[in-house]
């Protein structure tokens, strides 16, 4: 008997825990691009894997800034920007803005 619980409770945990079918299909693989200097807009959003939002400069000297995508986590209560600095269209610079709540 207590071999069959163990087996049951192992059993449920796997089908919990493994999506099967297409679920398993709409996961996204790991971002393995780290952000690094030279990198072009459209580059520096695939590694951070959100969207730049414009700030201000003139085309190719820009400043972006990348929210991140954590709100309703649970786990983690930030939602600090990240400013790209771009300068001849490639990044040059970037700084996390720990200080201020993004709209």
């Amino acid at each position: 008997m207590q071999r069959f619980g163990t087996v049951l409770v192992t059993a449920l945990v796997i089908a919990l825990g493994a999506p099967i079918g297409p679920a398993r299909a709409q996961q996204r693989a790991p971002n393995n691009i780290p952000l690094a200097f030279g990198m072009n807009a459209d580059q520096a959003s695939q590694s951070l894997g959100v969207a730049l939002n414009y700030v201000r400069g003139t085309p190719g000297n820009e400043l972006f800034v990348a929210l991140p995508n954590v709100r309703g986590s649970v786990l983690s209560r930030r939602s600090d920007g990240l400013y790209l600095q771009f300068g001849k269209g490639r990044l040059i610079a970037w700084k996390g803005d720990w200080g201020t709540n993004p709209p």
